[in-house]
């Protein structure tokens, strides 16, 4: 998983495991977290919190002081290393509690954010100038540290509690006046409010939320927020349990709710999360689902629901869990004192399944060792931008460590790019994905459009294929051309029946792209001297480690595979190509293929 630079700049941990902890009950006696939890499982997690944290500070120690006269494009990694911090200097079972070493780099942490903090409570982010977002995100940990702090007496922590409230004050004014830019921005400020609200209560922020809360938090059927990202939906989950708890307002769970059970079923054995229908820009990333880790943990220990034990269980067996989870979340389970107590649920759930996500156009299908992801939900038409679905991944399946991570459809047709269906059809165990692209001429315009110097309006050709000053929307359309693609794609106990039908001009070229994971040993198939491999008949076999994933039998009547990802990525001289091994089937239209995957 690759981790957010705000929780990255100052970490850079990975020697604890959670099986590395050897250390007295003795000096756990009298912490706070005992009193909350009876079984030996949670007293090890916490004793690996505090151990992992403190292995975290040692790194912040060990760096070089930062340069005051440098600017930072990013605050959330000291923000982090300030809650970081605090925890283990306020915890007694620390190694370093009340360590005056910690308080002097405390205080020099936070001056930085005081130094670049403006006028009106805002700090800079990379590109966004005086952004009321990106300073709620910091107020989350800060906040973590003053309530952490609250009720401490220790003299020379005064000063350090002086400016810790400064700077969350400061930043409260622009809570309650400041814009967003997204969906998950409102959320992230309401919750920075709540936070505010808690250590400073103030009507102000209470009444801010509210103003928020009163468009109305979407959520569709499939359990999906707007941006139906994985890294956002995290966010907002985390933000509504910030408010339930801090203002009462439990119903707010009942939306994190749904949330997590369908990330739950967007859940990939080893932990990896579907992100092929995000909106954001997720849908190119590899994410884990480590990042719901303290989400589901509350929700199991509120709610006693089996899968969301079932996923804390999970989580916790993650390589990531040390170095994303342990390594800095113990303010959040001394602020939070649900977090400390026992799971009340045993986490045993059925994980073999069929689930589909009729808004979202995608399918989910786990049996045994196989699990299947299909999608067809692309925002039409289909535009590289963040706020809109575009990943023209419409299969992916997984056996264990083998991983198709991916099967597209990409023709010739007037360039147009890769296949990117219309929605799903389902009929019985039946999938049924459908394109329809369009592509035409353009006749002369009539004589009233006509101009003497010809400089006419600039503007987009109806297919959306380019720009120029033709006044396209002055002229008819002529030899209008049509290419639609059907895939039938039938499952039944992990093995899929696949039936491709392309039709249109004559002599289109069709390219079925299989990309598998790096380390995919192939048989079956030939390699040119690009290290691509084409299927030409019967069946291949890609394998990694014990599992293997089979699929044929094989197709190819080109070998033409460059340009695959339309004219508007060549002419930027982009491309949607990803690391892998790739395997490539190919014919020409009219395309009919059928081919089998197990």
């Amino acid at each position: 998983m690759k981790k957010q630079i705000s929780r990255g700049e100052f970490i850079r941990l990975s020697g604890l495991t959670l099986a590395g902890a050897l250390v007295s009950d003795a000096i756990f006696a009298n912490d706070l977290f005992l009193k909350n939890n009876t079984s030996k499982e949670d007293i090890q997690l916490m004793k690996k919190l505090i151990l992992n944290n403190d292995a975290t500070v040692r790194t912040i120690l060990s760096k070089v002081p930062l340069d005051p006269t440098i600017r930072l494009s990013s605050f959330r990694g000291v923000a982090n290393s300030i809650a970081t911090m605090t925890a283990s200097m306020a915890n007694s079972g620390s190694e370093y509690y009340k360590s005056k070493v910690l308080v002097e780099k405390l205080n020099q942490a936070i001056d930085i954010l005081l130094k670049e903090q403006y006028s009106d409570g805002t700090l800079d982010a990379g590109g966004n100038r005086q952004s009321p977002p990106d300073t709620a995100f910091v107020l989350e940990y800060i906040c973590l540290a003053a309530f952490i702090l609250k009720n401490n007496k220790q003299s020379d922590l005064v000063q350090l509690k002086d400016k810790f409230k400064k700077f969350i004050l400061n930043a409260g004014e622009a809570m309650v006046t400041g814009g967003v830019h997204t969906p998950n921005h409102r959320w992230v400020i309401c919750a920075a409010l709540a936070n505010i609200n808690s250590l400073y209560p103030d009507v102000r922020y209470v009444k801010r939320i509210d103003q928020w809360l009163a468009e109305g938090i979407y959520i569709n059927e499939d359990g999906h927020y707007s941006e139906r990202s994985g890294i956002y939906s995290a966010v907002i989950d985390r933000a509504l349990i910030t408010m339930a708890r801090t203002l009462n307002r439990p119903e707010l769970l009942d939306i994190v709710n749904q949330n997590l059970t369908t990330y739950f079923y967007y859940t990939e054995p080893n932990g990896d999360l579907v992100t092929v229908d995000s909106k954001r820009q997720d849908q190119f990333m590899t994410l884990t689902v480590t990042k719901f880790y303290l989400q589901y943990r509350y929700m199991a220990i509120r709610t006693n629901n089996a899968m969301f034990a079932y996923m804390v269980n999970g989580i916790e067996n993650l390589p990531d869990f040390t170095t994303d989870i342990l390594s800095d979340s113990l303010a959040f389970f001394m602020e939070n004192e649900e977090l400390q107590k026992q799971i009340p649920v045993e986490g045993k759930v059925a994980n073999d399944f069929e689930k589909f996500f009729a808004v979202s156009n995608l399918a989910r299908i786990r049996r045994g060792k196989a699990s299947v992801t299909l999608f067809g939900g692309n925002d039409q038409p289909v535009q590289i931008v963040s706020g809109r679905s575009s990943n023209p991944n419409f299969l992916m399946y997984r056996k264990q460590d083998s991983i198709l991570k991916y099967m597209r459809l990409s023709t010739s047709f007037f360039r147009m790019g890769y296949f990117s269906s219309d929605g799903i059809v389902k009929e019985g165990n039946k999938y049924i994905l459908k394109e329809t692209k369009e592509a035409d001429y353009y006749q002369p315009l009539a004589e009233e459009f006509r101009r003497s110097d010809g400089d006419y309006k600039l503007s987009e050709s109806p297919d959306g294929r380019f720009w120029n000053k033709m006044d396209f929307d002055s002229r008819t359309k002529s030899n209008v051309k049509k290419q639609i693609t059907i895939i039938e794609i039938t499952e039944e106990n992990g093995t899929l029946s696949l039936d491709f039908k392309v039709d249109g001009p004559p002599n289109v070229e069709v390219t079925i792209e299989m990309c598998f994971n790096e380390e995919s040993i192939v048989k079956g198939a030939e390699i040119d001297e690009k290290k691509n491999y084409f299927l030409r008949s019967g069946f291949g076999e890609v394998a990694t480690g014990e599992d293997a994933i089979h699929f044929g039998p094989g197709k190819c009547e080109h070998l033409n595979i460059e340009n695959l990802d339309s004219e508007e990525y060549t002419y930027h001289k982009g491309s949607l190509h990803t690391n892998g091994v790739h395997v490539y089937i190919t014919g020409f239209t009219p395309f009919t293929h059928k081919m089998m995957i197990s």
